[in-house]
């Protein structure tokens, strides 16, 4: 497993030409990585498919300002320009949104996570269906293990954002309702 992921990961980290003819050329080493119709099949790589535009952008735009560190990402979204990078939020937000895991929901698991859903109001931000708006990310649907390594991230204050608040909702957190919440967040449609 860890060739192919490695591979992976060397193909989105290949400098690729921001004045490629298409825009299927220049958005393919983006879904090596992040999958196909935005459907990440990596562990921790974050599944891209109808995450808003907005927040797309703000990430984007992040990265390419290294405002956020990840090497592979600064150097994906180097050179691109304002236009591009709203071009790329735009595509973003048409792939199609992720599928919940195949196999059967741990009940209990999914009642506890609804419970610290509704407990820490993620659901007003994120919205009841957790499918985001705006800035906000759509959650419904993301890789598992991404949600647990971004919310330990948020605690852990290892994360930047373009504001604190995840930081202050995720501290009276404990790992193992972190873990029901991303659980509860990746079994959504």
């Amino acid at each position: 497993m860890r060739g192919p992921l490695v591979a992976m990961m060397l193909v989105c980290a290949t400098t690729h030409s921001v004045a490629a003819a298409t825009l299927e050329e220049r958005i393919a080493p983006c879904l090596a990585c992040h999958g196909e119709n935005g459907q990440s099949a990596n562990p921790e790589i974050p599944s891209l498919g109808a995450q808003t535009a907005p927040y797309a952008l703000i990430q984007l735009f992040m990265f390419r300002e290294k405002l956020r560190r990840n090497d592979i990402m600064n150097d994906a979204v180097k050179g691109f320009s304002d236009d591009d990078l709203r071009t790329f939020s735009d595509l973003i937000a048409r792939l199609p949104s992720p599928t919940p895991p195949a196999e059967p929901a741990d009940v209990p698991r999914l009642e506890k996570g609804r419970a610290l859903i509704r407990m820490h109001r993620c659901d007003v931000c994120h919205n009841p269906d957790l499918a985001g708006r705006e800035n906000v990310p759509r959650i419904a649907g993301q890789r598992e293990d991404f949600l647990v390594k971004t919310l330990r991230e948020y605690k852990a204050n290892t994360r930047p954002g373009y504001d604190a608040s995840m930081g202050d909702v995720v501290q009276p957190i404990t790992d193992a309702e972190l873990a029901d919440l991303a659980y509860f967040a990746a079994q959504q449609r």
